[in-house]
């Protein structure tokens, strides 16, 4: 075989040779050629084959499209047609799709006939408004289907424009409370003609009515005459137990300043504590500021005149040791109490409670909280939660002797709750701006409160309907005799101003408010020093022995103008202020009937004028409207009524500028 093929080559020749390598090109190109054409032929055929995926998968997307629309117009026929009512039946049946024999039949089909109900569908739209049925009555399209549903749109997709969606008022919200909040007991706001004998009020003994007499007090105003009959009656069956032997319920008295609040709680405290026969703490009233404390201490101590009760006060106007000196003393290694009724600040009250003083709160039987708005704000003091804690100390801290008068925390009234009885703690809140927010309220831990008030929102008469229908604002009770104003100014006219009322318009004595101590002193400079008018500063500046000499020096009519800070709004009781300016706006609607309601007390006449700059009208005139103000007066001062003062007060200006300077060196 080998021989064969070394033969076989050995006869080629070059020619031979050359044409074989030649042969071999030429096929190996050919391959090459044919490689290249087969590779040609599959990107062709893959692009054939994408475009027909992408054909199919549009074709697919258009008919699932196409069956959505067709079904959603179906629909849209059924509910057309059995809102038209159509008499004929076999029509409407006819043009109704059937589902079963969709799924049935292939999809080329099912479209076809999708697109005729569709076009169907259209026509019948436009011609819906007159369709005439088989008996050749023409029934009409329902009109309570809103035309704006009945166009359709120009979209080929066959989506329906839905319209007529008109903007719907909400309505307002509308707060909700408590029943005792909700519905108090309303007091009459009349104050003269709704006045009642002293007399007609059961419960009082002969000695008071006379103490009353005395005082010239032969009628009860209508808080008066509505709340001390509801103290006494929780009280008539002694103090150890309440009315068939349950908690008398608490009392809550909102009513407008000047209005006799402070001898409503001090006539039924002094009825029912004159019956004890051990002196102990049993009536506890606590207030806001010094001067208010002093001031009813001083009513609680001229009608306990004649009676063994005592009265002592803790305000920090006496040194700590004679404070302690006035509650209680050591006899016979026994503590005794010299004070039935205490009358504290909060601050003071949580030292001696803190301090574990002579101040025993083992008997206390009411609780008063005076200007109870106030007080709930500096609930931060904490003096409530001590007060409760020293009402009812666990057994281990209270002596064996009085045992028998320990009372437990409040708790759920339940009938394991009330056997054995305990002596009950009756709270007493007072306030002219009493909140309404049962929030704040809850702070203050009532039991089964009842509220009497003055302002009844439903009977409100002088508020805005807008204000009564919606109560979202908190509606106060503004003093009838009262006349407020408020005036246009500058900020450089206002001390012009409050010249012009003392020199030509003769209105004094003036109680005049500022926002802050600096505004008192240097306001109380300047009229100082422009002269001819008596003027006093009254402010934490001074010592509460030179604040009380200043309200004694007012009040009989040595001082014409009475410049004053927050601290104589509330409460005060300042006989014979016919007059009240706001020389600074206040920011807060309590703030301003507290001001105001230092006049037209008692039912007497009043004026009330609030200088207002030009930013602040809009939004202090909407505050007190809201607030149930029965209206507010505009008071224009003519420029040419103030050009005679000017030439004084420029030269008062320059002298006050001199003052304060000289002032700021000697404090450096």
């Amino acid at each position: 075989m080998s021989l064969f093929l070394v033969n076989r080559y050995l006869g080629d020749d070059e020619d031979g040779t050359t044409a074989k390598e030649s042969r071999s090109l030429a096929l190996l190109a050919k391959l090459h050629q044919k490689a290249k054409e087969k590779q040609k032929q599959g990107l062709t055929e893959e692009r054939v084959k994408s475009s027909e995926k992408h054909t199919a998968d549009l074709h697919v997307k258009k008919k699932r499209k196409a069956d959505d629309d067709s079904n959603r117009e179906s629909q849209m026929c059924k509910k057309r047609k059995s809102k038209a009512a159509i008499p004929n039946v076999s029509d409407r049946m006819q043009q109704e799709p059937r589902e079963g024999e969709e799924k049935r039949r292939k999809r080329g089909a099912s479209h076809e006939k999708q697109k005729n109900e569709q076009s169907g569908c259209a026509s019948q739209r436009l011609s819906e408004t007159n369709v005439t049925g088989s008996d050749g009555e023409v029934g009409r399209r329902d009109d309570n289907i809103p035309k704006e549903t009945s166009r359709k749109s120009s979209d080929p997709s066959g989506f329906m424009v839905l319209g007529g969606f008109e903007n719907k008022t909400v309505q307002k919200v509308r707060r909700v409370l408590p029943r005792w909040l909700a519905q108090p007991d309303v007091i009459p706001r009349d104050m003269k003609s709704q006045l009642v004998p002293c007399s007609d009020i059961g419960g009082l003994s002969a000695p008071l009515l006379n103490k009353l007499h005395h005082h010239g007090i032969k009628n009860f105003f209508p808080v008066q005459a509505e709340v001390i009959p509801t103290i006494l009656e929780g009280a008539q069956h002694g103090l150890l137990i309440g009315q068939a032997g349950y908690k008398p319920r608490d009392v809550c008295v909102s009513a407008p300043t000047g209005s006799g609040k402070t001898l409503t709680f001090v006539i039924p405290v002094i009825q029912v504590l004159m019956k004890r026969v051990v002196c102990e703490v049993r009536a506890l009233a606590v207030l806001p500021t010094k001067e208010l404390a002093q001031q009813v201490c001083k009513v609680f101590t001229s009608y306990a005149e004649g009676t063994t009760l005592r009265v002592a006060m803790l305000a920090g106007q006496k040194s700590f040791a004679a404070e302690l000196a006035s509650l209680s003393e050591q006899r016979g290694g026994m503590r005794r109490s010299l004070a039935d009724i205490v009358v504290a600040t909060p601050g003071r009250l949580v030292d001696h409670i803190n301090k574990n003083s002579g101040l025993s709160l083992d008997h206390l039987r009411f609780l008063i909280i005076d200007e109870a708005d106030k007080m709930i704000d500096s609930m931060n003091q904490s003096w409530l939660s001590q007060v409760v804690k020293a009402v009812c100390r666990t057994a281990d801290q209270r002596p064996e002797n009085v045992s028998i008068f320990r009372r437990r925390a409040p708790l759920y009234v339940t009938a394991a709750s009330l056997s054995p009885p305990q002596m009950p703690l009756q709270k007493l809140l007072f306030s002219a701006t009493l909140t309404q927010n049962p929030e704040k309220l809850e702070q203050l831990g009532l039991h089964q409160p009842r509220l009497f008030s003055s302002a009844n929102p439903a009977g409100c008469l002088n508020c805005p309907q807008s204000v009564v229908d919606s109560h979202t604002s908190e509606l106060f009770d503004f003093p009838q005799s009262l006349t407020e104003f408020y005036v246009p100014c500058t900020l450089s006219k206002k001390p012009l101003i409050i010249l012009h009322f003392i020199l030509r318009m003769k209105l004094s004595p003036i109680l005049c408010f500022v926002n802050s101590r600096v505004s008192a002193y240097r306001l109380h400079l300047l009229i100082q020093l422009f002269g001819g008018i008596q003027v006093a500063e009254f402010s934490s500046r001074l010592s509460p022995g030179e604040r009380k000499k200043k309200l004694k020096e007012f009040e009989q009519g040595k001082i014409q103008l009475m410049i004053s800070t927050d601290a104589a709004a509330r409460g005060i009781d300042i006989s014979g202020v016919k007059c009240v300016v706001n020389y600074d706006a206040p920011q807060y609607i309590r703030t301003y009937i507290h001001r105001i309601g230092r006049t037209a007390r008692a039912g007497k006449a009043g004026l009330a004028f609030t200088f207002l700059l030009g930013v602040q009208e809009n939004n202090f005139l909407q505050m007190v409207m809201e607030a149930g103000s029965p209206g507010i007066q505009k008071q224009i001062v003519k420029p040419a009524n103030l050009k005679s003062l000017e030439g004084r007060y420029e030269q008062t200006l320059q002298e006050l500028a001199a003052v304060i300077k000289e002032e700021r060196v000697h404090m450096k």
